[in-house]
Formats: C-alpha cells, sequence, structure tokens
C-alpha cells in the first residue's frame, strides 16, 4: 500500500516510509492553540499544487485554507511558505486582492515543515473553460480588465511602508535575473541550442533602464487569480506568491502579455493549449491590455518588448529543466515530452519579439 498524503495520527505517519503531508492530529491541537474552531477536521487538496500545496481545512462550520512545501528534502530558498506568508500579512492593510493569514507555524513537529493557514476566499480559478455563470462576452472582458486593475495594485504598494525593507533587493533585479537564468541554462540543457545563447546576449546588451522598483509577484497570469463565482465578472483574489520579490514591475506585466493567447493568435502558439480560454470573444487583446496597464500605471511601455523576450527565453531555460528530468526518467509526465521542440519554439518566439522593435 502506497503512502497515505492525509493520515489521522502521529502513529499512522510514523509508520510510514514516506510522510505524510497532513496528521490530522497534529493539525487539530494546533488549530486549538490559536482559537480556530473546535472538533475534527476535513482536509482536501485544493488548486494545481505543482509547487507549494494546499488544503481546504473545514472544521464544523469554519473553513480555513492550509498551505505547506511538498515533502522534504527541498532545495536551500525553494518553498519558502513563511516568505510567503510574511508578504500575505503586509498586504492586508494595503488595496490588493490576496486572502488574510490567519496563523503560521515553524515548528517542524507539527506537519514536519512550516505552513502557514488563510481565510478561504470563495470563486473560481479559470484555467481551461470559463465557468458558466461567467460565460459572456461582457464578464470576460471585464475579467480581462480585472487582471490589469490587480496588477496595477499589486505594483502601486508602498512596499517599504507596509514593511517589506529586506524582502528583496530594489535595484539590480533584471541584472540579477540575466545572470541566474543563464547559469540555469548551464546547469540544465539537453543540446546546444544557439538561439538560447544568442537571446541571452541580447537582454544583457539592450537593458532598459528600469521604473522605481515594486513589488513583483513573479507568475502573475489568469490561472494565479480568483474570479468571483457571479457576475460580474472580477477578480477577487491573487494567489501563489511564492516567487514575489521587490524588483521591476514591468517583469510582470511583461510575463502576461507574452504568455496571454489572444483572440487572433494562430492555433499553434506555445501557451495556446494551456490558456486558450482567453481567444474566447471578449477577452482583451495584448495591445489592449498593455494599454491599460500602461494608462492606469503611468509607466512607460517603451521597452516592453524587452520585458516579453526575457519573459519566453525565461519560460525556455526553465522548461528545459524539465524536459532534462523527462529525459532522465525523473518524471512520467508525458506532457513535458513535448518540450524537444518546445524549448526551441519559446527561445525563437523570443528572439523575434526582441528584434520586432
Amino acid at each position: 500500500m502506497g503512502a497515505l498524503e492525509i493520515v489521522d495520527s502521529r502513529e499512522q505517519a510514523a509508520e510510514q516510509e514516506v510522510a505524510p503531508l497532513v496528521v490530522r492530529e497534529a493539525l487539530e491541537e494546533f488549530l486549538d492553540s490559536r482559537g480556530m474552531g473546535s472538533g475534527s477536521i476535513a482536509v482536501q487538496r485544493i488548486g494545481e499544487g505543482h509547487s507549494n500545496v494546499t488544503y481546504l481545512v473545514q472544521r464544523g462550520s469554519e473553513r480555513f485554507v492550509l498551505r505547506r512545501p511538498p515533502r522534504p528534502p527541498l532545495p536551500p530558498s525553494a518553498h519558502d511558505v513563511l516568505r510567503e506568508a510574511r508578504l500575505l500579512s503586509a498586504l492586508e492593510g494595503a488595496h490588493v486582492r490576496t486572502p488574510r493569514v490567519l496563523a503560521t507555524c515553524d515548528d517542524a513537529s507539527v506537519l514536519g515543515v512550516p505552513f502557514y493557514v488563510m481565510q478561504e476566499v470563495q470563486g473560481h480559478v479559470i484555467t481551461g473553460e470559463m465557468p458558466g455563470a461567467l460565460d459572456s462576452a461582457e464578464d470576460r472582458a471585464r475579467i480581462g480588465d480585472e487582471l490589469l486593475d490587480a496588477l496595477v495594485e499589486v505594483h502601486a504598494v508602498d512596499w517599504e511602508g507596509a514593511g517589506l525593507e529586506g524582502f528583496g533587493k530594489p535595484t539590480g533585479y533584471l541584472e540579477r535575473q540575466l545572470r541566474r537564468f543563464n547559469g540555469l541554462w548551464e546547469h540544465n540543457k539537453t543540446r546546444e541550442l544557439a538561439v538560447v545563447a544568442e537571446v541571452g546576449d541580447w537582454l544583457a546588451a539592450n537593458l532598459p533602464e528600469s521604473p522605481r522598483s515594486t513589488i513583483v509577484h513573479g507568475d502573475y497570469r489568469l490561472g494565479n487569480v480568483m474570479v468571483a463565482a457571479e457576475p460580474p465578472g472580477r477578480v477577487v483574489s491573487i494567489f501563489d506568491w511564492e516567487l514575489a520579490t521587490i524588483g521591476d514591475p514591468l517583469a510582470d506585466l511583461g510575463y502576461l502579455t507574452a504568455t496571454w493567447v489572444a483572440p487572433d493568435d494562430p492555433a499553434d502558439t506555445m501557451f495556446s493549449s494551456l490558456s486558450a480560454v482567453t481567444r474566447a470573444e471578449g477577452f482583451p487583446t495584448r495591445e489592449a491590455m498593455i494599454a491599460r496597464y500602461e494608462e492606469r500605471s503611468g509607466r512607460s511601455m517603451a521597452a516592453l518588448h524587452w520585458y516579453q523576450a526575457l519573459a519566453l527565453w525565461k519560460a525556455a531555460v526553465f522548461m528545459e529543466g524539465n524536459y532534462k528530468r523527462f529525459l532522465a526518467g525523473a518524471s512520467d509526465d508525458s506532457f513535458l515530452a513535448i518540450f524537444d521542440e518546445g524549448v526551441p519554439a519559446l527561445a525563437e518566439k523570443a528572439r523575434e519579439i526582441a528584434h520586432a522593435s
């Protein structure tokens, strides 16, 4: 019998060769210590969970959401959920759409890893298809607008005033990105791809001057926000802050727009199978998204093509690492096989964007 992900007691947990992710007994004791409900709990995994893992915890009439890293061993600095909780707590008083952190735990005797508990936000996360109640051109258009407005709100936060000094280095963000991903390519590569080096060189040679530093989400996209369950379409919360730092806000917009599948994009674009829902009538074009962000943020879009090229180049580097794991037999996810051709396609698209302006 395989290891269970959720067990009732510490004794059950000790009997498994592989540690469970949730021990109900230990979690109940922790919630008791924080005055969070009473009685037994029901736990179920929610979300995609490719990195940190998220659970809905129900205790009587109360509902919470627990977020924790995957099973150890973990790479240094990766999956730092308490850092994520620090950011969410700092944003509580700001005009940003985030869930409220209710409790944090750094005691490894509870679940074996640090974790935090936050409020549950009700709504839909849109991935493969639109919720029926929101499947109209008007609601799709509004959700697209809200996606940009919510990002502008993140970038408008006075992060120093919110107590986030030291959360990230406010200068040199783009240079660090290039150093990190050039190094990651050397580690990840399974073949020589001249286009990856060429785009990396172009990015270094054409480094733009960053606007004033802001909070950067790091993975801002439609699939990482929640929309209200009922019309009108609106974004009610932003999730998955594990890559957040202090840096250049246009990195978020570059990533959002470079990976956005617009209604008039050809069907064979790299991300079309992942976010084809945004092809539907009403969702904004890339140009409309950029114009809305520019109008609402007051930031210049003159160098945005650089940030879009950066986003696709980073995606190529990152996906080469996943492809390497697939080739080594470390992953049986057949989806990763497409990156034999997908990684060069991403890099080529980055080069096309780089030289389009």
